[in-house]
């Protein structure tokens, strides 16, 4: 894996598989994307903060916590593959994880989120086949 940081972010790319991750924010907020290898060539070592994320965000979303003190901490888990997918990354949870039908429809719902439709939907159709597999059982 191949590593670049600055203050407040840190990002991999792992030449295996050809996917590339990264991680910014802290205690307040905190998230993790699934980034294109040409947004993880345009992150440099020493980058800001703020600098970095303009270009993380352009990525998919894969977790976010929040604790800024504007209503209780929540954490929102948009792909349940990410701690296997980002073993590297310093995790930040500080409240309630939200259940899997809000973060369906936020996903729906924001533009900002698109990225992570599709997976989504293949989840939420797997868990109703799930679902109803045990109801005939």
């Amino acid at each position: 894996m191949t590593f670049k940081e600055g203050m407040g972010w840190k990002a991999a790319c792992d030449e295996k598989t050809g996917r590339c991750f990264a991680e910014y924010g802290g205690p307040g907020a905190y998230h993790l994307y699934e980034i294109t290898k040409e947004i993880f060539g345009d992150l440099r070592n020493g980058m800001t903060e703020g600098d970095a994320a303009t270009l993380i965000i352009e990525g998919r979303h894969l977790y976010m916590d929040v604790n800024d003190r504007c209503g209780p901490p929540y954490t929102v888990v948009f792909d349940d593959d990410y701690g296997a997918l980002c073993p590297w990354a310093n995790v930040v949870s500080s409240g309630r994880v939200w259940p899997d039908a809000l973060t369906d429809a936020a996903v729906e719902l924001f533009e900002s989120e698109k990225q992570n439709r599709a997976q989504r939907r293949k989840k939420r159709e797997a868990r109703k086949q799930q679902t109803a597999t045990e109801q005939k059982g």
